[in-house]
């Protein structure tokens, strides 16, 4: 049996902090090699004591430690960075569990509630109801979590996105059913850090989204140099809707049907119809119209803070800027719906109405005469 932090440093489960410190510094003394103590226990011991900071019951096994040493080194920021690494690891194993818990729930289609995630971020309360929607209150930190139902959430939903795994990082996965963050803007619920949301068959109505950008010294080496590194936040709902608040900062937005508020900085948003209800789309936008869909842009104003730069792309390559589309009078003052096949044809349709307006004030010459 694999002997817990608490065994090795010789004290009670759920001792306080300070008795792990008095334990810790008492075996130092004992054990440190400089008092002829055994280098190897010595560091046995310092790695019980700082899982236990961390609230790790359990020393890593040889492969957790091998993975930890591609990162770690003793530097204050890389003992930051392998804190948030050790917790995020720890949390997306809960979640692990919580998934198998849920998926047995689902088979014998029996109720449960039952904690999970973090003493130390903050733990999520999960439950089953007889309706078959699991119930999430508390903020989603790291990890996979895939279910067969509807969820609906009280809290916020973020992702580590420092670590080099998959396993990790934030991804919840609904194969069927909705997914749905309660009073999401009052209550200020968003998502961030790159967390990714997938819902198969089904709708998701969520807060505010951000990704992350970070800059980060040149890979090569060069001094003076850096570079941007991006972690797309991304909500999928390809048979669904989508209703966001507003999105900002590195964003991916894919479903049959786009509701948002305000796009600003590095966004992509794809979808079949897709409604814009805020006054504020930047010139990094790019909106994927899918063939035979349409987009609006409700803004009631002049359609000023809607850049000119920000483009719409259509399946068959063609794209637009939205300029064009200023030019049109098909934006602002609430705007107009602007379909695939307007975009796709828009010369013709143009060269078509000009005609048409050509000929009506030839008639009219004729009858003045």
């Amino acid at each position: 049996m694999v002997e817990s932090n608490y065994d090795i440093l010789k004290i009670q489960v759920g001792a306080s902090k300070k008795e792990i410190r008095r334990a810790y510094r008492n075996l130092v003394l004992k054990l440190h090699s400089d008092r002829g103590g055994d280098d190897e226990q010595f560091k046995i011991i310092q790695r019980a004591y700082e899982d236990l900071r961390l609230g790790k019951k359990y020393p890593d096994t040889s492969d957790e430690r091998k993975e930890k040493a591609k990162f770690y080194s003793g530097d204050l920021d890389a003992d930051q960075r392998r804190k948030n690494l050790l917790l995020s690891q720890d949390i997306s194993r809960e979640m692990k569990t919580a998934q198998e818990w849920a998926a047995a729930l689902n088979r014998a289609n029996a109720t449960g509630q039952r904690l999970f995630g973090s003493k130390e971020l903050g733990q999520m309360e999960f439950e089953r109801k007889i309706t078959n929607t699991l119930t999430i209150k508390g903020k989603f930190w790291a990890g996979n979590f895939r279910y067969d139902n509807p969820v609906m959430m009280w809290g916020s939903i973020t992702s580590p996105y420092i670590s080099p795994y998959e396993k990790h990082k934030t991804h919840i996965h609904l194969t069927k059913g909705n997914f749905r963050m309660i009073d999401s803007l009052r209550n200020k619920y968003d998502i961030d850090g790159g967390a990714k949301i997938t819902v198969d068959n089904g709708d998701m109505e969520v807060g505010n989204v951000r990704g992350k950008r970070q800059r980060v010294q040149d890979p090569q080496g060069r001094v003076g140099m850096s570079t941007v590194i991006e972690y797309f936040s991304e909500l999928n709902a390809p048979n669904g809707k989508i209703v966001t608040g507003d999105v900002r900062d590195t964003v991916k937005l894919d479903a049959d049907t786009v509701i948002t508020i305000n796009l600003v900085d590095n966004v992509k948003v794809t979808g079949k119809n897709i409604l814009v209800y805020g006054s504020k789309v930047t010139y990094d936008v790019e909106f994927f119209l899918k063939k035979d869909g349409k987009i609006r842009f409700y803004d009631q104003g002049s359609g000023f803070d809607i850049s000119d730069d920000a483009i719409v792309n259509l399946e068959n390559g063609k794209k637009i800027k939205i300029r064009d589309l200023k030019r049109d009078k098909l934006i602002s003052l609430g705007g107009k719906d602007i379909t695939y096949d307007y975009i796709n044809d828009r010369e013709n349709i143009k060269k078509s109405a000009k005609k048409n307006s050509g000929n009506k004030f030839g008639l009219g010459k004729i009858f003045h005469k």
